[in-house]
């Protein structure tokens, strides 16, 4: 029974240690690298909602009615969720770079006077 539980213990760790990397971190591409990891465990709770016992794929030409198979709605949602992080990964990154080249530096602490 904890078995079951365990896919969302995982999605939350993984979504703790991006925060705290985001938290702590004193560079910015490190700060981005743990924002894709924070997202990273979207995927995990997607897959865990997703994820039927004995399941099959949803592919319903060759199946008999009533056969249990995976959300194909969760499958959608995790492609949709990869190529938003695939777009925010590349605008983050490009502000790092924007940044770097106005301050010379990507430490945040340093970029303060950037604050409009």
């Amino acid at each position: 029974m904890i078995l079951a539980y365990l896919p969302y213990a995982i999605a939350a760790w993984v979504f703790l240690w991006g925060l705290y990397g985001i938290v702590t971190s004193k560079n910015l591409v490190h700060q981005v690298v743990c924002v894709a990891i924070l997202q990273t465990s979207t995927y995990v709770l997607l897959l865990a909602i997703g994820y039927k016992v004995g399941g099959t794929a949803p592919i319903f030409a060759d199946i008999p009615v009533g056969t249990v198979v995976v959300d194909p709605l969760v499958q959608a949602l995790m492609l949709t969720d990869i190529v938003v992080e695939a777009a925010v990964m590349a605008l983050l990154l490009s502000m790092v770079v924007k940044a770097n080249e106005l301050a010379g530096t990507v430490d945040p602490e340093e970029l303060r006077f950037l604050t409009g």
